[in-house]
């Protein structure tokens, strides 16, 4: 299999609390294309864009209310293998930034927490060994979606970002 870059290059998240529907455009969700598809994420990257201080409180976590009806990525979001010569997957994974049905984060699941300031800082979380990658399974709740969004708190502010990750 080969590793996929998910990017949005330019975004401000909406601070959301955990189990409250999540607001078009303020996130990025990566649901698996199929029941069994298993997902391994192994990079997370966000740089700062704000004007001033803005303190972001980032989180990665399972969604306990999958996304339904996903709307097709638009202008400064890809979604794209790393390696050029990857063939193309019998069930494509969705990286998505809008649904009809609003994803939800889990209050309970395991996230991981990637707060920074916005003015300027990055965070870049990397799982250090294939024993540390945040896993996906299937396509439903609450084990086959993850979301990227801000949590509630700080001043969320502008940034760029990508998830790498490998659809086995």
């Amino acid at each position: 299999m080969a590793k996929w870059s998910f990017e949005v290059a330019t975004w401000t998240p909406t601070a959301t609390a955990d189990a409250a529907n999540l607001t078009n455009n303020s996130y990025m969700a990566l649901q698996g294309g199929s029941a069994t598809q298993r997902i391994d994420v192994s990079e997370i990257y966000m740089g700062g864009q704000a004007t001033s201080s803005s303190p972001t409180f980032m989180t990665f976590s399972r969604d306990s209310t999958v996304g339904a009806t996903l709307t097709a990525l638009t202008t400064g979001q890809k979604n794209a293998a790393l390696d050029p010569a990857t063939a193309a997957l019998a069930a494509a994974q969705q990286p998505f930034t809008a649904a009809t049905t609003a994803p939800q984060r889990s209050s309970t699941l395991a996230g991981l927490n990637l707060s920074f300031n916005a003015y300027g800082g990055i965070v870049r979380w990397t799982a250090m060994d294939p024993t540390e990658t945040f896993r996906l399974l299937g396509n439903t709740a609450s084990l086959g979606e993850a979301s990227l969004s801000a949590y509630t708190g700080g001043t969320p502010g502008l940034l760029g970002s990508h998830i790498v990750y490998e659809p086995l």
